[in-house]
């Protein structure tokens, strides 16, 4: 959980929630080609949707490399 807590507080610094960075970070992989999202409400399809859209600045993914939180070969968003 105290990693969960670190990357949570770089994403909050960047002012983009963790659930949109958890969402579109696996998507990066080249091997990835489709991911299953749980929801249990058609509000949290089209909120799953919209977290797509959002922009993930590159900063947050270069500050969990550096904070040891992310490999630092693993693809990420552009």
């Amino acid at each position: 959980m105290e990693r969960v807590r670190r990357i949570e507080a770089v994403c909050s610094r960047h002012k983009v929630p963790l659930r949109v960075a958890a969402l579109q970070f696996p998507l990066a992989h080249p091997a990835v080609s489709s991911m299953v999202v749980g929801a249990i409400s058609p509000q949290e399809v089209q909120q799953n949707l919209q977290a797509l859209d959002i922009a993930v600045p590159m900063d947050v993914w270069e500050e969990l490399r550096a904070e040891g939180l992310l490999h630092e070969e693993a693809p990420v968003p552009r």
